[in-house]
């Protein structure tokens, strides 16, 4: 692979984003890249049309879907339409992360300097904190079967990982040619993990960059559990999740002490979700559910 000397193209998937929030993003992203796609996923016609007004300093595009089609495939078209653009890295968005000003710069660095030692780069990921939450190290790599949090021992470290979650992930476009897009059946949750370790599978390397900083909201509002705060989702997500996280395990590419590692943390949420998440019958239910139809293969959108 060659090093990258090209632009950087945000690609930002919208649903019915608080618009302030979406604000503070593209004002954000303004001075960082070179252009601008967001792929709206069924949003009101009051969040278009704020879009279609936003005066930009640089080149912005909307696609508007009509309908939710699911984070991957609103993605893919972001991703596709930035490689039109002859992009050389395309870094993605949720509507709900603020990057610090000199993010983009600080994963642009990194990803030349791996490049330019010759490593296949996956992506290059900021360290993101929630202020909502007791904001854990981010990175994660599976080693046995523990699946463990990498730590910035200084704020300039750069840390290898299995995996990131999508939002502030630069990715190279000549390794999206290569690995291939987002898998669009998944629709939402595990997507970014399915991406991360079909790359590593196919011998390249996520990498975090502590220098690099984004706050990032991870689902809904947490609740306390005995003074410890927990990420909360719908029931619905909670498909999603279960789904998904079954349907890698029955893959023959991810590693099998990942399987394990991820299977025992899954195996816990089902009993901690199914004990305290309200409503108790609906979490376990779509949990249930979704555990089936990963093992069934029913993928996509739930009806």
């Amino acid at each position: 692979m060659t090093i990258n000397k090209g632009g950087v193209w945000a690609v930002v998937v919208t649903y019915r984003p608080e618009l302030n929030k979406l604000g503070m993003l593209l004002n954000s992203l303004a001075s960082q890249v070179n252009g601008v796609v967001v792929v709206d996923n069924g949003s009101s016609e009051a969040v278009l049309s704020w879009l279609g007004e936003y005066q930009y300093s640089v080149p912005l595009q909307l696609v508007a879907l009509g309908d939710n089609k699911g984070i991957a495939a609103a993605q893919n078209i972001g991703i596709q339409y930035a490689i039109h653009q002859k992009a050389d890295y395309v870094i993605l968005f949720d509507h709900d992360s603020h990057p610090e000003g000199s993010m983009v710069a600080k994963l642009k660095e990194v990803a030349e300097v791996k490049l330019a030692a010759g490593v296949k780069l996956a992506a290059v990921g900021p360290r993101y904190f929630d202020e909502r939450h007791d904001n854990p190290p981010p990175f994660i790599q599976v080693r046995g079967l523990k699946v463990e949090r990498q730590p910035c021992r200084s704020c300039n470290s750069v840390v290898e990982v299995d995996y990131l979650i999508a939002s502030g992930c630069l990715i190279p476009t000549q390794t999206l040619t290569l690995v291939g897009g987002m898998n669009e059946e998944m629709f939402i949750d595990y997507v970014d993990i399915e991406w991360g370790l079909r790359a590593k599978a196919k011998g390249f390397q996520s990498f975090g960059a502590c220098a690099a900083l984004m706050s990032h909201d991870l689902g809904d509002e947490p609740f306390v559990f005995f003074g410890n705060k927990f990420p909360h989702h719908s029931a619905l997500r909670h498909y999603y999740h279960f789904r998904n996280a079954i349907w890698m395990y029955c893959q023959d590419w991810p590693p099998l002490h990942w399987k394990l590692a991820d299977g025992w943390r899954l195996f816990l949420k089902y009993g901690f979700y199914t004990l305290f998440a309200k409503p108790r019958h609906k979490h376990w239910w779509m949990m249930t559910k979704g555990g089936w139809h990963g093992l069934t293969g029913r993928m996509g959108r739930l009806n």
